[in-house]
């Protein structure tokens, strides 16, 4: 679906892309992981036909620069970063779906899901909203269309964990589409993908599959007892939604694929944890 074939890209003197060479077929669920500067970014501004770039890169067989409009209308992407723009979240979704031929009210149905009240915000400039509010808005534009490819940079940088696990449930239920997410940390996205790619410095040092039996719907109930009451430990677990009734004994749900994650996080506190029981359920 999807070639690069010998991709270049130079800023300034500076080559970015150093002769990519990348092949990504039906069914890949890809993880693109590498440090800030490594070229993922440019990779993908290349593949949405934002960059003139040498080489070749090809989308179904047409060339993103060439026959951008036809290419476009097969991708939902999530920026980075959000653009500033000052459309009403209202007209900026009909506008989207205008675009690909979808309707806006699937889009009104994901952002609903993610959480948001489409009526409190749809007069409302998306440049106004939370960073928060317009990742749910982006991710809703993206996900709410009949899309057969996924571009997603960061997608979760700025989602509760209520969010997160609800995004999660969102891609399981595109089951066809290619995915490309993009994360500076493996353990943010591993959960989700049956590839992961690094990059380091414009070129890829590692195209490897993993298995991917991990349920994206799965909740685990999650129960946390430390030694003694601790006020940071209490603050990062209530970003989690846990609750406790003595600062010492914990409970709440992590979504399945944020396991990893939440385990890191428990990490840090090592030292006062006393014991810690996971167990999962279907979150379907």
């Amino acid at each position: 679906m999807i070639k690069f074939n010998n991709v270049k890209k130079t800023f300034r003197r500076t080559e970015v892309l150093k002769g990519l060479h990348l092949e990504i077929k039906k069914g890949d669920r890809i993880a693109l992981v590498g440090s800030n500067g490594a070229g993922k970014t440019t990779m993908i501004r290349c593949l949405l036909g934002e960059y003139v770039c040498e080489g070749e890169v090809l989308v179904n067989g047409l060339d993103p620069r060439v026959e951008r409009e036809l290419v476009l209308k097969d991708i939902g992407f999530v920026p980075q970063l959000p653009p500033p723009l000052k459309m009403p979240v209202g007209q900026l979704f009909n506008f989207s779906a205008s675009l690909c031929n979808s309707d806006p009210q699937e889009m009104i149905k994901v952002s609903e899901r993610l959480g948001l009240d489409f009526e409190e915000l749809k007069s409302r400039p998306f440049v106004k909203l939370s960073g928060g509010q317009k990742q749910k808005i982006l991710i809703s534009i993206a996900l709410g269309r009949d899309a057969k490819i996924l571009i997603l940079d960061e997608p979760a940088a700025n989602l509760d964990p209520d969010a997160r696990h609800i995004f999660f449930q969102l891609l399981a239920e595109k089951k066809d589409a290619v995915m490309l997410i993009s994360s500076h940390r493996l353990d943010e996205v591993a959960a989700l993908v049956n590839r992961v790619i690094e990059m380091d410095q414009g070129i890829i040092v590692l195209d490897d599959r993993v298995e991917d039996e991990i349920d994206l719907n799965s909740i685990l109930k999650t129960e946390i007892k430390i030694k003694r009451v601790d006020e940071a430990f209490a603050k990062a677990i209530n970003l989690w939604s846990f609750e406790s009734a003595d600062g010492i004994q914990w409970h709440g749900t992590v979504s399945g694929p944020d396991r990893l994650r939440f385990l890191g996080v428990l990490s840090r506190y090592a030292a006062i944890l006393k014991d810690i029981h996971m167990e999962e359920k279907s979150g379907g």
